[in-house]
C-alpha cells in the first residue's frame, strides 16, 4: 500500500480540491490521507470571518469522496508534524503553489510531489 498524505484548510471544497485529492487517488494500491486545519488555525491564519464551513463540515465533505480515506484535524504546526510523522507517508502531494516553500513535516515524507493547480481556484483569495 502506497500511504499518501494531503493537507490544507480545504473550506469550501472546489474542482481543484477534488481535482488534488483524485491525483493522490490514481497512485496504484493508494491510501489517501487528508490532514485539515481546525476552525480554531484558520481564524488566526486568515482573519475572524473564515473559516466559511466549520472542521466537521469539511471533513465530513472530505471523507464522503471516493478518492479519501481517511479525515484527521490538527490545530497546531506541531500537530500537523506529530500526525505526518506518526502516518510515515510514503509520498506527500502539495499544489504547486509551495514549491520553493518550506512545507511542514516534509522531512518524515519519503518524498514529496507537486501537483499543479487547476485555473485560479482558491478561496484563501476570495
Amino acid at each position: 500500500m502506497k500511504k499518501i498524505i494531503v493537507n490544507g484548510s480545504f473550506d469550501i471544497l472546489h474542482l481543484g480540491h477534488l481535482r488534488l485529492l483524485e491525483h493522490a487517488r490514481s497512485y496504484p494500491d493508494s491510501y489517501v490521507c487528508v490532514l485539515i486545519d481546525s476552525d480554531q488555525r484558520i481564524k488566526k491564519l486568515k482573519g475572524s470571518s473564515r473559516p466559511i464551513n466549520t472542521e466537521h463540515e469539511r471533513a465530513s465533505l472530505l471523507a464522503a469522496l471516493r478518492a479519501v480515506d481517511r479525515v484527521e484535524i490538527f490545530d497546531s504546526d506541531k500537530e500537523l508534524i506529530s500526525m505526518i510523522k506518526e502516518f510515515e507517508p510514503d509520498l506527500m502531494i502539495k499544489g504547486s503553489d509551495y514549491k520553493g516553500k518550506p512545507i511542514l513535516g516534509a522531512e518524515y515524507c519519503k518524498e514529496i510531489k507537486f501537483y499543479h493547480r487547476l485555473g485560479d481556484f482558491s478561496t484563501t483569495n476570495k
